[in-house]
């Protein structure tokens, strides 16, 4: 593609919201998971291994089906596992025990990867100057998704049976797909001539010798992994320390709002400014976050203004590590993304394990302990890997 190449806002928008909802189906657990104990008497420890295998679920599908972007007609792969993310919804639906259960919110995380599709292609799509503003948009959908997931399990398992937030999600997905169907730009590349066994055999090399993919997939795996350490703990904290329910988790998801908002102007500084500037701030954000939640989240604004905070650092990590990533050859995009969001999840999925367990020893404080651990090991990155100060346009 020539630079001279543009994308429509439009376009951008349609995927946006299609990321969005697709990525939604990853969150649906976290404010449900004192009911679904309930429902199949469960321990809190015990529902937050199944909240893990969510994500865990997702880094595998990352790393596993998303190179397949390298290879084939990203318009069809990305429908291809949209259609399997619905099947899997539905089992979730149906499930009459845990055990199922357990199966379907693995096959939930491994086949919603399709927005891990989308964020390279439209990278690739967008002129080089304008790559950090699209993928703040697109990436904007991604939080927002996240972040009305959470508000819409919390606030529907208060007032209907939680496996009903399954079957609506299937549905709302199906209705994505006709849209995606119709309205999604093909794929000018096509088909590849590339087998999966060389695409799979490239990762670990991808990894060894691009320094700055090694310094956004640590980065990633931090901070994905600090933000899970809170919001997984969320609903227990809530109920412990307010007696309050899964809708007023729910409800807290709406104050990321902040990140989604700021998710184009974080775009704009990677682009104009630096990475390495903006991967700073978003270290900055999350301790502050988890400074005030451990001396003052026992009441209520502190809680409030610590998740604006991270959400705030959540965001100004995501996007600066994708365009970092999206930065590097176009021709292994997809796996680029690939190793970069397997190492996010599996950051969050470490995140998500380790809060709940930490929960159950020692409560809210050694939830906070957990956090400092993920966030020295960024700060550590950070220092030692250092982001790049200025994006170049990829290489061909």
């Amino acid at each position: 593609m020539s630079s001279s190449k543009t994308i429509s806002t439009k376009t951008v928008l349609l995927m946006a919201i299609i990321t969005g909802v697709i990525v939604a189906n990853l969150n649906f657990i976290q404010p449900i998971e004192g009911l679904i104990a309930t429902d199949f008497h469960l321990s809190k420890a015990i529902v937050g291994v199944l909240a893990m295998l969510t994500q865990l679920g997702y880094a595998f599908g990352l790393l596993l089906i998303v190179p397949l972007g390298d290879i084939f007609d990203r318009y069809h792969l990305i429908q291809f596992m949209m259609v399997l993310s619905i099947g899997a919804l539905l089992v979730a639906f149906i499930a009459p025990n845990a055990m199922v259960f357990a199966v379907a919110t693995t096959l939930i995380g491994i086949t919603s990867v399709a927005p891990q599709i989308i964020i390279p292609y439209a990278g690739a799509l967008a002129p080089a100057m304008q790559r950090g503003k699209v993928l703040g948009t697109v990436l904007s959908g991604l939080l927002t998704g996240i972040l009305l997931s959470r508000s819409f399990s919390g606030l529907l398992g208060s007032v209907m049976p939680w496996q009903d937030i399954y079957l609506i999600a299937a549905l709302l997905d199906v209705v994505m797909l006709v849209i995606a169907h119709v309205y999604m730009p093909k794929d000018p590349r096509g088909h590849q001539q590339l087998s999966y066994g060389h695409v799979l055999k490239s990762l670990p090399r991808l990894f060894i010798t691009q320094r700055r993919l090694r310094g956004s997939s640590l980065n990633g795996f931090c901070m994905f992994g600090v933000s899970n350490v809170m919001w997984s703990t969320l609903a227990f904290y809530l109920a412990d320390q307010y007696h309050l329910g899964s809708n007023v988790a729910g409800l807290l998801g709406l104050l990321g709002i902040a990140g989604v908002l700021a998710a184009p102007y974080i775009g704009n500084l990677v682009d104009h400014r630096s990475p390495r500037l903006t991967i700073g701030l978003s270290i900055w954000f999350s301790s502050l976050a988890f400074g005030l939640f451990w001396l003052i989240g026992q009441w209520l604004v502190g809680l409030i203004i610590g998740i604006v905070l991270l959400d705030l650092g959540t965001q100004f990590s995501q996007v600066s590590n994708q365009a970092i990533v999206q930065s590097l050859n176009r021709q292994e995009s997809s796996r680029n993304n690939s190793v970069f969001m397997f190492s996010y999840f599996l950051g969050g999925s470490i995140g998500t394990m380790s809060a709940t367990w930490a929960w159950s020893i020692a409560g809210w404080n050694g939830v906070c302990l957990v956090a400092v651990a993920f966030l020295l090991i960024s700060l550590a990155g950070h220092l030692i890997l250092k982001e790049p100060l200025q994006l170049v346009a990829q290489r061909d």
